[in-house]
């Protein structure tokens, strides 16, 4: 392979960018060599290939693609197996960035590697990417640092964010099927609106007959869908944005998470899904280090349902007032049972708190598991009655009017 003239800019120990030109094969060799020199590369490109066009799809799409929970995951993993095994961050780093296959992800470690190589902690390069990494990843990493345990800390990290994906994908899997029965249901129904009910109308409209109320009702909303279906989308897509808009705000989000904890089925579900979060958050944070009332701060902030979290923020506040987090949890008996007030207390008593909420974290998670598999028995003979009545209903409207016409012949 030939030695090809790259234009390149790099960085030094001191953060001082260097420009210049150099032979190297490839884009890899021309890094390696720069690194032997201690200067980190940034950018490179071919000797005049500026004003070309450039045939890097995956660069100019690269704003389409996204970092996923499992990337993260892999990430924190690969760099405490590397930290363990002697390398330098940096090295490690760089190591991550030539692996790293996602452009963003490649982007990014990179970045966060400048950044350190400046003289910045890790935790403090990776605040600028708190959206992609989350305050409780980036507290726990600081915590990390400051104690010498960053690599327990990656491993702790990688298992959390595991364990919370699976998790995501269980309670996600089971919502798939209900969906799908529900959507296809809805796409045969305006079908039948829209090809069906009109030439049956027709029959009804020669024929003469009285029809039933069921019959005009259908009858009424073919008619609406064919002849207003512009404004059934729009009202609808308003509608939409408008519980969207609603569900924002602290009141509509608060009034939403309280009806989802009172759904059949549903609610403890998402009871159970929230308190494992919760005490694996907890856990996680206190056994890496980090003080019990900057702990529910965080988690506070992390949780989605805006019942816990108020529960949890509330603990933060009051815990400074020298009140234990049992008594505080034992206020909100809706949402934590006995066991978990009770754990708690003998965590508090016995000096191992973080051992509590992770062992309370194992058992919320396979409960959830369990319910999971449950799910399908119980949704199941329940779409299917909701079938029965819709289909029901719709035969009923339709053969009644055509029954009363023969009769009266």
């Amino acid at each position: 392979m030939h030695a090809l003239i790259f234009e390149y800019t790099a960085v030094n120990k001191t953060g001082t960018e260097i420009a210049g030109e150099r032979d190297a094969e490839t884009e890899r060799d021309l890094a390696v060599a720069l690194r032997a020199e201690n200067l980190l590369l940034v950018e490179a490109h071919h000797k005049g290939a500026k004003k070309g066009f450039d045939l890097n799809i995956d660069k100019y799409f690269s704003f389409l693609k996204r970092i996923s929970l499992i990337e993260k995951v892999n990430f924190s993993r690969n760099l405490a197996v590397m930290i363990g095994a002697g390398l330098s961050l940096t090295k490690a780093l760089d190591a991550l960035q030539q692996q790293s296959e996602n452009v963003k992800m490649k982007e990014l470690i990179g970045d966060v590697l400048t950044l350190v190589t400046q003289g910045k902690s890790f935790s403090e390069s990776l605040r600028k990417y708190e959206r992609v990494f989350g305050v409780l990843y980036i507290n726990m990493v600081e915590s990390g640092e400051l104690s010498g345990k960053l690599e327990h800390t990656l491993k702790l990290l990688a298992r959390q964010m595991k364990r919370d994906y699976d998790l995501r994908a269980k309670v996600r899997g089971a919502m798939i099927y209900p969906v799908i029965i529900f959507t296809v249901l809805l796409g045969i129904g305006v079908l039948m609106m829209v090809y069906v009910v009109p030439t049956i109308t027709e029959t009804f409209t020669q024929l003469k007959v009285k029809l039933p109320l069921s019959t005009r009702i259908i009858i009424g909303a073919s008619n609406a869908l064919l002849n207003y279906y512009w404004a059934i989308i729009l009202v609808t897509a308003g509608g939409g944005y408008g519980v969207y808009r609603l569900v924002k705000t602290p009141a509509g989000k608060a009034f939403f998470d309280r009806a989802v904890l009172h759904l059949p089925a549903f609610g403890s579900l998402v009871k159970e899904f929230n308190s494992a979060r919760l005490a694996r958050t907890l856990g996680s944070l206190i056994s890496s280090g980090v003080t019990i009332t900057k702990a529910l701060e965080i988690t506070a902030s992390v949780l989605g349902n805006s019942l816990f979290s108020g529960a949890v923020a509330d603990a933060a506040r009051e815990i400074q007032k020298g009140i234990q987090i049992n008594v505080i949890f034992k206020r909100y008996p809706h949402l934590f049972p006995p066991l978990v007030v009770q754990m708690i207390g003998v965590g508090e008593e016995t000096g191992t708190i973080s051992k509590m909420f992770l062992r309370l974290a194992i058992f919320y998670e396979a409960e959830v598991s369990e319910k999971t598999k449950n799910l399908s028995s119980i949704i199941e003979p329940l779409m299917m009655v909701i079938i029965g009545v819709v289909v029901g209903f719709f035969a009923v409207s339709i053969l009644q009017p055509i029954y009363g016409s023969l009769g009266n012949l």
